[in-house]
């Protein structure tokens, strides 16, 4: 199904959600790397609620049943959504705020994006045009370039490229924001998902349909199959963890969690940025059929 959206926009995404993480086996971290706390933020079946889990507990951080374009911050104290006003807004500490109005609005696939230090929200403007906003409310908005692909921004930690697919589910494009150029991605004929950037901006995790009939309905997905693609050269790698895989992410520092689906409950495989495993933890029970958001240090 495709999403017909002012930008030129159609497809969107569906949530993937890394799990949030309890006590598990562990190899020596390096120093750099310390290993995960098991801490994470899911998102409801329904996507009405996300909640964060750390230190064997739980604890929502908002629940409501506007927020079909939401994304979680880095550090896990953020929601920024779009909400049916066409409203850019951020949740945090109990408190709602609006940072930009007369969005888009209705259409999952415009998901908004975090800055590696979850001080900036990146989202779309019409025509294409990708800007950025301090979290904090303070300042004006920033224009980082004009891209045809707008669906499930993804930030690179270095904060240099932003990438995203076209509404048509097409074609995925990189947009550099110190020239404010976006160049289409070699090799790419339909695409579903866009869910994080390599810290250097080159590689991407996302999710290719079987076949064009497939697109979904631009939300994100709970679970889908990851699929390393490197932006430049258009090859495809599939992450080395044996098992039925449901996702997978980079963190800030270059590692991958992978989400690997268990029958009482899931495990994130943590890899380094050799490809080696590092660690494994296992996810609460509760959160196997919910979408991980954030998996935090």
């Amino acid at each position: 199904m495709r999403i017909r959206v002012a930008t030129g926009v159609a497809l969107g995404v569906v949530l993937a959600v890394p799990p949030a993480v309890s006590a598990a086996s562990t190899r020596a971290t390096p120093k750099a790397a310390p290993a995960l706390s098991g801490a994470a933020v899911y998102a409801s079946g329904s996507g009405d609620r996300l909640s964060r889990y750390a230190d064997g507990e739980w604890s929502t951080l908002v629940k409501s049943e506007a927020m079909a374009q939401y994304t979680v911050s880095p550090d896990g104290k953020k929601v920024a959504w779009v909400s049916s006003g066409g409203r850019l807004q951020i949740r945090q500490g109990g408190r709602t705020m609006t940072l930009v109005s007369g969005l888009q609005a209705g259409t999952p696939c415009l998901t908004p994006a975090w800055s590696a230090d979850s001080a900036k929200v990146a989202y779309p403007q019409s025509g294409g045009t990708i800007m950025s906003v301090k979290a904090d409310g303070t300042g004006a908005p920033h224009r980082l370039g004009t891209s045809p692909g707008v669906c499930h921004l993804a930030w690179s930690a270095d904060g240099r490229y932003l990438a995203g697919y076209t509404g048509e589910a097409n074609a995925l494009y990189r947009l550099d924001t110190r020239t404010a150029e976006s160049a289409p991605v070699k090799g790419v004929k339909w695409i579903t998902h866009v869910q994080s950037l390599s810290p250097n901006g080159r590689h991407a995790i996302v999710e290719f349909p079987q076949q064009p009939g497939t697109l979904g309905d631009g939300t994100w997905p709970t679970a889908f199959k990851p699929v390393v693609l490197d932006m430049v050269t258009g090859k495809r790698r599939t992450p080395a963890v044996k098992g039925r895989l449901l996702g997978a992410f980079y963190l800030a520092d270059g590692r991958m969690v992978v989400r690997v689906a268990g029958e009482e409950h899931n495990t994130l495989v943590v890899l380094g940025t050799d490809g080696k495993e590092l660690q494994r933890v296992a996810e609460p029970a509760r959160a196997k059929k919910q979408a991980l958001l954030q998996v935090l240090p």
